[in-house]
């Protein structure tokens, strides 16, 4: 059972039109990127951005629900076998979504809602238009998975041994 006030809280989250991906569609505007279709329903998963001509579809992934790589976020410390479930359920869905879109031959592009900090933008909108450039020029498209700002795998694995290592001395 959850309090009257941890039940506003939850449903505060939003789904859509999130603040990540708010900035992610202003600044494909702004590059003359126009003509995507929002949380487009014939699409698996209902990508945030789509560009069906393209076939590039966007994810905007919030770190805590998608549970970010470069974060290394902590569980909730309340009801954990709760919030454990809930996120492999999330990355279970992220994976057969991404899986499918790939099958029919579209471009994923995830971009983590951390590398959209003011020190990252910049690099991360280069990476998502090359990205965009990549699957809309002459080439042919290869379908696949692109995870915007995503570190070598030794990198990835260093990196979050330095954040659980700020979590466990506190």
């Amino acid at each position: 059972m959850t309090s009257e006030a941890t039940r506003h809280v939850m449903q505060a989250n939003k789904s859509k039109n999130t603040k990540p991906e708010l900035l992610v569609r202003a600044r494909l505007r702004e590059a003359g990127y126009t003509g995507y279709r929002l949380h487009w329903k014939k699409a698996p998963g209902k990508p945030d951005i789509c560009f069906p001509g393209r076939r590039v579809a966007i994810f905007v992934n919030g770190c805590f629900w998608h549970r970010c790589p470069h974060c290394a976020l902590p569980l909730p410390k309340s009801n954990v076998e709760f919030w454990k479930a809930k996120f492999e359920r999330n990355r279970e869905r992220d994976s057969r979504d991404n899986a499918l879109l790939v099958q029919d031959g579209w471009t994923v592009i995830v971009v983590w809602e951390c590398m959209l900090k003011k020190e990252r933008l910049e690099p991360t909108m280069q990476e998502v238009l090359r990205e965009l450039d990549r699957a809309s020029g002459d080439a042919p498209r290869v379908p696949r998975v692109v995870e915007i700002g995503s570190l070598s795998p030794w990198k990835l694995r260093r990196e979050r041994q330095k954040l659980r290592s700020r979590y466990v001395l506190r």
